[in-house]
């Protein structure tokens, strides 16, 4: 299995920044760390031990930081589980099993079997939105509301980002600037300390980290049909990674339930969604809390 990391010193480097992260998460929480066949899996656990539970799966080349600005919304309402994706750059074992198989969904059910949980919401983004389609699409039953944005495996994936993304990273730090615009937008000039902290840990694994470059499986409409529980989709009309206009139109025609949000002026960072994802989670909560 070749490295996810072009060096050791690479990983050390990542995994010390994310340590450090990890120290300032914004609410009280637990750190899991769970045995599964695919070895093992980090999770963050934080929120009400007796309210209804939320894994939340972050995107590719990255970790579970990506929620320190959100979780506190997060966790006034649920038992949230931030699972560090295997594979990708966190505390999860380096595995990487065939996408187009059930290698992924039997990783999960092992991780819920550990955390005692039956029947779970989940918030995906990107190829974490990915995942947490092809989990509900394979285990709808255990899937009680499913929001994700920028999901992959829906709509077309485009190919043009690809040889960019060759021909950028040749051109060194630059090249990797210029890549993370393309992609991610242009930072704003009044960014918060912690946020430009945040992005240079993004911009830290970039440099680091061997990125999937694979084209995701996309689900079948047949698949797309056994989304039997709610569906939130917020997608932008800008991604340069994926066709938002086909996720769209395929998840309308498709899941019996699904809302989908196409945002006109977002590419495939989608920022400023939490309270709208977290009403929808909420709905079937709401008298509950009331």
């Amino acid at each position: 299995m070749k490295p996810i990391y072009k060096t050791p010193e690479g990983e050390r480097l990542v995994r010390e920044r994310y340590l450090a992260f990890l120290r300032y998460w914004p609410v009280p929480n637990q750190h899991h760390r769970i045995a599964t066949s695919q070895g093992e899996t980090f999770v963050i656990a934080c929120g009400r031990s007796d309210a209804p539970p939320l894994l939340l799966l972050h995107g590719g080349a990255g970790n579970s930081a990506m929620w320190i600005g959100d979780v506190p919304a997060f966790a006034a309402r649920f038992h949230v589980f931030a699972i560090d994706m295997i594979g990708e750059a966190g505390l999860s074992a380096p595995s990487r099993p065939p996408l187009n198989s059930e290698a992924h969904a039997h990783w999960l059910d092992q991780v819920l079997e550990s955390l005692l949980l039956d029947r779970v919401s989940i918030v995906g983004i990107s190829l974490g939105g990915w995942l947490a389609l092809d989990y509900a699409t394979r285990r709808p039953n255990r899937v009680e509301r499913l929001a994700v944005l920028c999901p992959g495996g829906v709509g077309r994936q485009k190919l043009g980002i690809v040889f960019s993304t060759l021909a950028l990273r040749a051109c060194g730090a630059c090249g990797r600037r210029k890549l993370s615009e393309k992609i991610f937008g242009r930072a704003p000039a009044n960014l918060s300390s912690g946020m430009k902290a945040f992005l240079g840990f993004i911009a830290l694994i970039h440099e680091h980290f061997r990125t999937r470059m694979v084209k995701l499986p996309r689900f079948s409409n047949h698949a797309l049909r056994s989304l039997s529980m709610p569906v939130l989709a917020i997608v932008g009309d800008r991604d340069v990674l994926l066709d938002s206009a086909g996720t769209k139109r395929r998840l309308e025609q498709n899941a019996p339930k699904a809302e989908v949000v196409l945002l006109p002026d977002a590419g495939h960072v989608i920022t400023g969604q939490t309270e709208r994802v977290v009403k929808f989670l909420d709905a079937a909560q709401a008298s509950r809390w009331a």
